[in-house]
């Protein structure tokens, strides 16, 4: 609500504090912390299903907001939708996630600092690989319309991007069946190959085909970058380490991807273009694809 109606530039910078506080709270290692209580083994379907919420919630809510915008402009919109999330959430929040589970799992408090994590090899590569990774797919998706416009002008470009948002849903779902207790790394490793095919694609094609093509292998891979991490650091750390360990991870990664979209811009306008931009995005998924194979020795 606050966005839709600041009446100055000054105003966003607090507003954006307090949006960051409830992205928080509603992004990976939140719903890692409500979930992870629940489910041991049958951890990455519930966490793939809970994840997927938010994809599909984006794919409703984005023509939704655009519908909205259009009769009502912008300010009152945002008042509606503040208000209807608050009406949606509240209830919902107080009636199923007050309450855990009888015999949590790893209910005990942790006793590893933030130091000891910073020190470890493992933590160090699955935040490294995943951060690199989210700059990566951050940046991409801020400047994709833009890469796609002039060859399938702006509504096939739109389009696109909803086609990135169904193929997330269906990635963490194919993802999720590969899963095994001792291969969540070479998945990991797969799903940031899998997208790096998809981000040469969208850097070199011209043709309507190749272009959705990449859409479709990019999007695969977007919906586990956020869901894999947790999974990752169940088998890797004790019970009740796992939430310490993801909420440092979430907050490195957040300062890392924050800066995607100004420089893959910065690279376009450096290089007059997209290709050396998208180009850096898919090195970068290269990487992350051999760094979250790094374990402790």
């Amino acid at each position: 609500m606050l966005w839709g109606n600041a009446a100055a530039a000054w105003q966003l910078f607090p507003i954006a504090a307090v949006s960051g506080a409830g992205s928080a709270a509603t992004t990976g290692a939140a719903i890692n912390a409500i979930v992870a209580p629940w489910f041991d083994s049958e951890r990455p379907k519930a966490l793939s299903m809970a994840f997927n919420g938010a994809s599909i919630g984006g794919l409703i809510f984005t023509p939704l907001w655009a519908v909205a915008i259009g009769r009502f402009g912008f300010a009152t919109t945002a008042v509606f939708m503040g208000i209807t999330v608050l009406a949606v959430l509240w209830p919902v929040s107080t009636r199923y996630l007050r309450v855990g589970p009888g015999v949590a799992v790893g209910a005990s408090p942790s006793t590893l600092t933030n130091a000891a994590l910073l020190r470890d090899r493992s933590f160090l590569a699955i935040s490294a690989a995943f951060a690199l990774g989210l700059f990566a797919q951050v940046g991409l998706l801020a400047h994709l319309v833009t890469r796609l416009a002039p060859v399938v002008d702006a509504d096939g470009a739109a389009l696109a991007v909803s086609l990135v948002t169904v193929c997330a849903v269906l990635g963490r779902s194919l993802f999720r069946r590969l899963l095994r207790d001792d291969n969540r790394r070479r998945v990991a490793a797969l799903n940031f190959l899998v997208q790096a095919v998809g981000t040469t694609l969208l850097t070199v094609a011209s043709s309507t085909l190749a272009l959705a093509s990449g859409c479709v292998l990019f999007g695969l891979g977007v919906g586990n970058l956020v869901s894999l991490p947790p999974l990752i650091m169940q088998k890797e750390f004790a019970v009740s380490d796992v939430g310490k360990a993801v909420a440092l991870m979430v907050a490195i990664t957040s300062a890392v991807l924050a800066f995607a979209p100004a420089v893959l811009g910065a690279v376009r306008d450096i290089a007059s273009g997209y290709v050396w931009s998208f180009g850096l995005a898919a090195a970068i998924q290269f990487a992350s694809a051999g760094i979250i194979l790094i374990r402790r020795a």
